[in-house]
Formats: structure tokens, sequence, C-alpha cells
């Protein structure tokens, strides 16, 4: 019953808080994370009411599997973005682009840290600067999808966004990957090369393959019905047995066969989209089904920031250097890259904004980071908890200013606003 009351509650505070941000022109995903932010145990959550907010982070813990199933439907909707027909105009780029522009930020933040690390060796030791480089790299794709959809954004930047940002996760699982072999390697004084390249690259090939296998059942299974209602529960159950089965780990002798769920999801959307003649009207209605899902998703992740991390001021200051460089490897990167491959100057201008918000992946990073043990493990969770604070709270609104900008976000039409007026009195004076 407990955790019933909280999740209607976390629902509810999360809707209610729209109303308020709304007024200041913000994005709804910022209102989720402030109202999470609110409702967690740094502040209403400290009243220790049953049900009123989330007094600890064990409880917030304990909902682990709605995050997880929340970051599968977004997986599975940017799986979308990879159609074929759309890729030949915009493939080539985006994949240039998404390298180029995580590899930048990994670079920056690796020299800056690396630096960091030489003056003050008591703060930041080596294997945790070439962690937190390489998780520099992931972007948040929830949160830039939910502005995307919310403002209904098109045009050429979009179009090249949520591939990008796919993409970019992508590269940044790779990337982490090695990284992170790499840094445990140095840690214990012996390379292993199993560790470093080995289980990434059966991570990501096991990931895709299993991705690709379940969007070609699925689609056959489609065709055993008639009814949408029907097809679009068997798209659901699928995307809810996927990340079951990526959150499988198979030993196998000296190596470790696991999935991403990140990739194996949009794998599943991949296929699905591209092999199922309904795929569009489906994918519309599992959107709209996942609209409570992707909010309590928000709220939760605002409820998990930790603000203690503000007492600390090497962390914070640490988290500074992070946040810069990895935003100017984020911008640099996508502008050049942009440029390199022609594309138009609103692209080239503000791509590279839109690739800032940082959370659930670089939060999933930090999770296998935390075998780095005692201080290294520590930092790296600190800073980047701290960042993802930043990141979540400010990056939605610098997504909205650069689609804006580009002419992906168009003004509500007068006549549109003015229709939704007329409705909300008519309702009004109907109550009465």
């Amino acid at each position: 019953m407990k955790e019933l009351l909280s999740i209607a509650f976390a629902l509810f505070a999360g809707l209610m808080m729209t109303r308020l941000i709304n007024k200041l022109r913000l994005p709804d995903v910022t209102a989720y994370l402030v109202a999470g932010l609110l409702i967690g145990p740094c502040f209403l959550g400290r009243l220790g009411i049953p049900g009123i907010g989330f007094s600890s982070y064990e409880e917030l813990n304990a909902l682990g599997a709605i995050s997880d199933i929340a970051l599968g439907f977004i997986a599975f909707s940017i799986g979308n973005e990879f159609r074929l027909n759309d890729l030949r105009h915009t493939g080539k780029k985006a994949i240039i682009i998404g390298v180029v522009q995580a590899l930048a930020a990994a670079l920056l933040v690796d020299l800056a840290l690396i630096g960091f690390h030489l003056l003050r060796p008591d703060v930041l030791s080596m294997p945790a600067a070439i962690t937190l480089g390489a998780i520099a790299t992931a972007t948040a794709p929830a949160a830039t999808l939910m502005v995307v959809r919310q403002y209904k954004a098109k045009g050429e930047l979009t179009g090249l966004l949520l591939p990008i940002v796919a993409l970019d996760d992508a590269v940044g699982l790779v990337v982490f990957a090695v990284s992170f072999g790499v840094a445990r390697a140095q840690q214990s004084g012996a390379m292993d090369l199993i560790s470093v390249l080995v289980n990434p690259l059966i991570e990501i090939v096991a990931s895709l393959g299993l991705g690709a296998l379940a969007g070609f059942v699925l689609t056959r299974l489609e065709t055993l019905f008639h009814s949408n209602t029907n097809r679009l529960a068997m798209t659901i159950a699928f995307v809810f047995l996927t990340v079951a089965l990526a959150m499988l780990k198979i030993p196998i002798g000296p190596v470790t066969l696991g999935f991403s769920s990140l990739l194996v999801c949009m794998m599943l959307g991949t296929v699905f989209c591209n092999l199922c003649p309904l795929s569009d009207e489906l994918m519309g209605k599992a959107d709209r089904w996942t609209a409570p899902l992707l909010v309590l998703f928000f709220v939760l992740s605002g409820a998990e920031l930790e603000l203690e991390v503000f007492s600390q001021l090497a962390v914070v200051l640490v988290g500074v250097v992070y946040i810069l460089f990895r935003s100017a490897g984020k911008y640099v990167g996508a502008r050049a890259s942009a440029k390199a491959v022609r594309c138009s100057k609103r692209v080239v201008d503000y791509l590279g904004v839109t690739l800032l918000p940082q959370a659930g992946v670089a939060l999933g990073m930090c999770v296998v980071a935390q075998q780095l043990g005692g201080q290294d493990g520590t930092i790296v969770r600190n800073i980047v908890l701290f960042s993802v604070l930043v990141y979540e709270l400010f990056g939605p609104l610098a997504t909205k200013w650069a689609l804006t900008k580009a002419g992906d976000i168009k003004p509500m039409p007068a006549e549109v606003a003015n229709r939704r007026a007329d409705k909300l009195a008519a309702a009004k004076k109907k109550e009465r």
C-alpha cells in the first residue's frame, strides 16, 4: 500500500508542478525533476510520512524496475528514428557527428581531469579521471525525447538529433567499457585484455543480436492479431520481455555474456519499425500509453539527486571542471563535425546545445564505476550525481532554446491557443 501511495503522490506532484513551471516557459521534464527533488529524501521525505514523498534512497531503489522499464520504452521509441528510408538522407551525417562529438567530450574531459590529477592526486586519482572521461560521452535520450514530443519539434535539427542521441549512447557504452577496463587494470597493476576489449565487444554484438531477434519475432507475432488493442498489448509485452532478458549475465569461461538494455530495446524498435507495416500506428499508441510511466521516471530521477554533494568542495570543483569541459567537447565536436558534413548553419550553430543533457545512461555507468571501490568509486559517483543535477535541471531548457532558435519548435498558432482557451472556458462554465 505504501509503495502505491508513493507512486500516486509522485505522479500527482510531477503533474501539478508543470502548472507552475509552464508559467516560467520551462519544459515539462524540468517540472518533473524539480517535483522529484522536492518530494525526495532531501526535502519532503525528511518528514517521514508514509506515502508522502520518499524518506530514503532505499525506497527509491525498490522502485528501480520502473526506471528500467521506462528507459526500455525510451530506447524502443528512439529505434523508430532508424527507419531505412529516413537514414538514406541523414544516416551518414548522424554517424559521423554522433561519433565525433562523443569522442571530443571524452577527450577534453580526460585531458582536463588528468591535469587536475597531476595537480591534486590526493583528490582525484588517475583511474577515476579516466572513468569520468568515458562517462562524459553519454547523453540523456529521455530528456531530449520528452522536449521534442512536448513541443512537437520537427525539422532538420530534430531529424538529426534523435539518431545522434541513440548513436551517442552506443558509442558511449563502447568507450566506457574500454576506458573502465583500462582504469581497473591500472588500479590493479595488470592489464586484462578480456575486460578491456573482449567483454565490451561481446556485449555490443550480443545486445544488437538479441534486439534484432526480438524485433523479428514481434513482427511475426503481430500478424496473428486483427485488433490494434491486442497488437499494442503484444508490443508492450515485448518491451518488458527484452528489458528483462537484457538483465541476464551469463558467464562463459573467462568471458561474461552481458547485454545493454538500451541497445537491445533500441534494436528491437529499429527492426520492428522497418519490418512491420503497422509500426507507425503502434509506435504512436505505445508512446501515449507510456506517458504516465515517463512522468514517474523523471520524478523518481529527481528524487534520487543528492544535494549533499554540494557540501564537499573538492567534489564541486571537480564537478565544475567536468561540466565545463564536457559541454565544450559536446558543442565543439558537434559544431566541427556538422560543418564538415555540410549541415545547414542552424544545425551547425545549435546542435551541440541539444546534446548537453545527461542522466540515465551516465547513472548506469556510474553504478558500474562503483567497482573501483574506496575513494575512487565514491568521488566518481558524487561527481556524476552533481553533473546530473545541473544538466537535468538546465539541459532540457537549453534543448528547447536551441530547437526554437533552429526553427524546429514553432510558436503555437493564435487560433489553436484561442480554441484551447474557449474549450477551457466552456468546461468551467459547464461546472457551474
